[in-house]
């Protein structure tokens, strides 16, 4: 059996569990966000392919944080109990869920729409309604990235107490 993380009662494999689910969640965003999708747009002439193949990896990097944080949630829940919800980092986790979940399912099938009108990149009014959703789809992924960052310096859960 595992030993307890010194004075949280948890084993030691929930934290290892923990910290690896966050690392996969950031490793994500960041790797897909500034490296890969930036290179697609910059290596590829054709940029509706770039830009379809970005919003492919922008969709799995969405699932993997929904599957990520919701079991955080559960381990903290886990680790701390209910009561543990309440406490700021567990907040950003929530609040990273909810920022992904707006941007899969409310953001992401509204540019899709824009996106399936022919010649939508010739109508002004089309191609700025896409620039207003595009730019806040980018700015819900920026704060999910730099909350990730905050969580990553400073773990999901407090640390024990020694």
């Amino acid at each position: 059996m595992s030993e307890p993380v010194a004075g949280s009662g948890a084993p030691h494999y929930l934290h290892f569990i923990e910290r690896l689910l966050l690392t996969l969640w950031a490793g994500c965003l960041w790797a897909v966000g500034y490296l890969v999708a930036p290179l697609l747009f910059h290596q590829l002439a054709d940029r509706q392919l770039a830009g379809e193949l970005a919003g492919v990896m922008f969709r799995a990097v969405a699932a993997i944080g929904l599957g990520c944080g919701v079991l955080l949630l559960m381990l903290i829940v886990q680790r701390a109990g209910v009561a543990a919800l309440r406490q700021w980092r567990s907040l950003l986790v929530i609040a990273m869920l909810a920022l992904t979940l707006i941007g899969l399912f409310i953001l992401q099938p509204q540019i899709a729409a824009l996106k399936a009108q022919s010649g939508w990149h010739d109508n002004v009014e089309l191609a700025a309604r896409f620039g207003r959703l595009h730019g806040l789809s980018s700015a819900l992924y920026s704060l999910t990235s730099l909350s990730a960052l905050l969580l990553v310096l400073f773990g999901v859960q407090r640390a024990a107490q020694h």
